[in-house]
């Protein structure tokens, strides 16, 4: 599975030049945890994360620490992006293994990955794309299996079987509830399935 199967696009970026209180507003406003970071000319030089928002951002309470506290940070609004952003940032191409990413994200600790094309940032994979896509997998493996083993007790026509988040449901045509039984119970033998659900369909006669 290649990243651009699973990233999440467009990218939302921001400049160098951008304030800190834009970059954390952007963050909350979308859920997101980084941003990707372009020059002037929208090629990718760094990223933001929440991390570098917060670092050193919030001024110590002296009645917690009991000492007095000589300076405050600068405003977000006047701290350039460029300040705080991490760089060098890693990154892939749009054609890279999902495979990679996910072993990327979990060695060096990365939440997101920004996906470029040359210098430009297309998508962004995170984390969170990366599971989907790992989910997706899994149901369409399970989905393949079910229906093999369904096609094996009658006319594989019979049977339409969908998967999703491990929750397999099962329409069939058929009349025999004693044969329904036993389908739900083979599914439910395949590896990754939650639950099982089934329900007679009455075939359209047009």
């Amino acid at each position: 599975m290649e990243a651009r199967e699973v990233m999440s696009r467009p990218a939302v970026t921001v400049s160098t030049s951008a304030s800190i209180a834009d970059a954390a507003r952007i963050m909350v406003e979308r859920g997101f945890t980084a941003l990707p970071v372009v020059d002037d000319d929208g090629r990718l030089v760094g990223i933001v994360t929440e991390a570098d928002l917060i670092r050193d951002r919030v001024p110590a309470d002296p009645r917690v620490h009991h000492w007095r506290v000589r300076s405050t940070p600068a405003s977000p609004e006047t701290v350039p992006v460029g300040w705080v952003m991490t760089c060098p940032v890693e990154s892939l191409t749009a054609g890279a293994d999902v495979a990679d990413a996910a072993r990327i994200m979990v060695d060096e600790r990365i939440r997101c990955l920004p996906i470029v094309d040359g210098y430009g940032v297309v998508g962004i994979l995170t984390r969170r794309d990366v599971l989907r896509a790992a989910v997706a997998r899994n149901d369409r493996d399970m989905e393949v299996e079910i229906i093999r083993q369904l096609s094996g007790m009658d006319n594989p026509d019979r049977w339409q079987v969908a998967v999703q988040a491990g929750v397999v449901d099962i329409e069939d045509s058929g009349t025999d509830t004693i044969d329904r039984a036993l389908a739900s119970r083979l599914a439910g033998e395949v590896p990754g399935v939650v639950r099982v659900q089934t329900r007679h369909h009455t075939p359209d006669p047009f």
